[in-house]
């Protein structure tokens, strides 16, 4: 496959315009390592782990790579500041942040010599990361599993809003699982795109293999976005979903959602397999993904498809 340039690969330093999301019990570093050394930008979902965890997937995946990779860092983790010391510590050099004000530790991170890009649902949040001095942005659109916006602006709206807003380079996310979605991302003005629920259903993801397999078998509109009084967030539908989704209806406070929500409830679905009572975060584009692969056959996929997609965009169906 023909390697590909602009600022997205000039800034990481990789072949191809494709980022892996680092989501929660799924992006760890064998994950991370095998799509940095297919020629994409692998990525440590660091928000499910302890410091001492951290270290040690930051470190198996600079044994494993001599790939460019980066650490998702959300803003709200309660002990960043351990996070962030570790990081640069192990000289990590490319930095996503997410959940937070990108004012408070984009700087800092620039200081240290780190590329840092921060996940935005709105233009209007893309300029404040810019004006941080952020690197880049992505633009992540309401379709997209996990943590989401409460605007629920979808990608075909928010990524030609934002790569207008902004002058820093657009990473689009949302919705994407394939090389047409790609292509349409770019043409967008997205320069590059960031893939998480394609790489939940992969061979090297950390979480459950029972999770994969129903990820795998989700169809359209079996996810939905809640929780939007704590922080939103996409679920495969299943009873704690109910649960919550019933208390929502009522007209339940925050207090009452979090008694709900308990402690370790992502973990139990995605990383233990519990399918009923886990939450069981993912994006929309699940019902599109219909088998597990390797890590570096869907980057390769993706591409190809990509390609084919830029020769003759309107004759292939």
């Amino acid at each position: 496959m023909s390697s590909f340039n602009n600022r997205v690969t000039a800034l990481f330093g990789i072949d191809y315009p494709i980022i892996q999301a680092g989501m929660v019990w799924t992006s760890g570093w064998r994950l991370a390592s095998a799509v940095s050394n297919s020629g994409a930008l692998g990525i440590i979902g660091a928000g499910s782990m302890y410091p001492d965890v951290f270290r040690e997937h930051v470190r198996k995946c600079k044994a494993a790579t001599s790939r460019s990779f980066g650490v998702n860092l959300p803003l709200l983790y309660p002990n960043i500041d351990q996070l962030v010391a570790i990081l640069i510590e192990e000289g990590v050099k490319i930095v996503f942040t997410s959940a937070g004000n990108p004012k408070t530790w984009t700087g800092f991170l620039k200081q240290k010599g780190i590329t840092v890009v921060h996940v935005v649902s709105s233009s209007r949040f893309a300029l404040k990361a810019e004006e941080a001095g952020c690197d880049a942005v992505v633009a992540e659109g309401f379709e997209a599993g996990g943590h989401n916006g409460r605007e629920e602006t979808t990608s075909m709206v928010l990524i030609p809003a934002v790569a207008s807003a902004v002058k820093v380079p657009v990473i689009a996310a949302g919705g994407i699982a394939t090389g047409r979605q790609m292509m349409a991302a770019m043409v967008l003005g997205a320069e590059g795109v960031q893939v998480g629920t394609r790489f939940v259903a992969s061979i090297e993801a950390s979480n459950h293999e029972a999770f994969k397999e129903l990820v795998i078998h989700t169809g359209e509109g079996d996810t939905q976005l809640c929780m939007k009084k704590l922080v939103p967030v996409r679920l495969i539908k299943n009873k704690f979903f109910s649960k919550i989704r019933a208390a929502e209806q009522r007209g339940a406070n925050e207090e009452e959602l979090r008694q709900i929500l308990g402690r370790a409830r992502a973990k139990k679905g995605m990383f233990e397999g519990d399918l009923e009572e886990g939450e069981l975060e993912i994006g929309q584009v699940s019902a599109l993904v219909k088998e597990i692969l390797p890590a570096g056959e869907i980057v390769r996929f993706l591409w190809r498809e990509f390609e084919d997609a830029v020769e003759a965009p309107f004759l292939k169906k």
